[in-house]
């Protein structure tokens, strides 16, 4: 009889509950996170399983790298998805691990992707890359803030990178502030180097790829953008239509309305956070550089918030570059913009 397991996996444990095709629980039992110890179990449904379901959590490379290797058929579920039985008293590991294998038996399981194992590692580092990016700007904002409080007067973030030891010691006269913003400075520079010396590994490593070529012709995006975006699709066939690709960008609005009115918001942060990142930017970058999403941003404008008008400039951005990837072809500001 087929055979169906649901792993509930947490920081340093996970529980198996393995079902047969009658709903039947075979195996329920809590192990620490070592691969040796989920294999021995599920070695013994091997021949039966017809898939093992691990919910997609912060860390779930391990485990399921470790269960493909070994040939098994792996599901990772999608938990903004999954919805559970309504009016339940009572939850635990246990339940949750048997409703993924029930899930997958019944066929109606919400799966996540499962990005390719050779490409996690470069992804990462350009993910890491836009966490030292901001604290990069955390450090300039801090410096732009102490200034204005201590002397009013404003910098850009481009002239605070230019600043010397010399002109701030003319700049503050307490040796506090002084030694304060030397060490902005300093943090800020070394935050610098870390995010060029990426791009450089990153740019060694792997280059454009075919299908993606074309992201380069979108205004706003350049060798970083198009790189994240790349690395963060993966394979564009796996978005049926370009409305589902905006929306796991999240460049679509999130609320719920009944009958003309708004009766409160889905989840806003459902979505890949890096791809909302690489748009914005893109869209603040296009605004500059391509005089038609600059008029379709100030009509936007004159009818909303800036966040939002650059919201849909991502919007508009993120549903061209879907025909871009899917169809290798370049950007026609004509079709977008009219």
């Amino acid at each position: 009889m087929k055979t169906y397991a649901g792993i509930d996996l947490h920081s340093s444990n996970n529980f198996i509950g393995v079902i047969n095709a009658e709903d039947k629980r075979l195996y329920s039992k809590r192990h620490d996170n070592r691969i040796e110890d989920v294999l021995k179990v599920l070695g013994k449904f091997k021949a039966s399983l017809q898939g093992v379901v691990i919910e997609s959590t912060y860390n779930w490379y391990w485990l399921v790298d470790g269960l493909m290797d070994q040939g098994y058929k792996v599901h990772l579920a999608n938990p903004n998805a999954i919805q559970s039985y309504n009016g339940l008293k009572h939850t635990d590991d246990k339940w949750d691990s048997f409703w993924l294998a029930h899930l997958l038996r019944l066929g109606i399981l919400p799966e996540g992707y499962i990005y390719p194992k050779h490409q996690r590692p470069l992804r990462d580092l350009l993910r890491r890359r836009l966490m030292f990016v901001s604290q990069k700007t955390s450090q300039i904002l801090s410096l732009q803030s102490m200034i204005t409080r201590n002397r009013g007067l404003n910098f850009s973030g481009a002239q605070i990178k230019r600043f010397r030891d010399e002109f701030i010691d003319k700049l503050f006269s307490d040796r506090h502030l002084v030694f304060t913003a030397k060490k902005n400075i300093a943090t800020i520079r070394f935050l610098d180097q870390i995010v060029s010396e990426i791009e450089q590994e990153v740019g060694s490593q792997i280059k454009i790829k075919k299908e993606f070529i074309s992201l380069l012709t979108t205004p706003g995006i350049g060798n970083i953008l198009g790189l994240t975006i790349m690395l963060e699709v993966g394979n564009i066939g796996r978005f049926p239509k370009a409305g589902n690709y905006s929306s796991y960008s999240r460049c679509v609005e999130s609320k719920k309305t009944s009958n003309g009115k708004k009766k409160g918001e889905n989840n806003k942060k459902n979505g890949n956070r890096y791809l909302a990142w690489a748009y914005v930017e893109a869209a603040n970058h296009a605004i500059r550089c391509c005089p038609k999403a600059q008029k379709f941003f100030q009509r936007k404008m004159a009818n909303s918030e800036r966040a939002l008008a650059t919201k849909a400039q991502a919007n508009k951005l993120t549903k061209a570059t879907y025909y871009i990837m899917r169809d290798q072809v370049a950007f026609d500001e004509d079709k977008l913009f009219g």
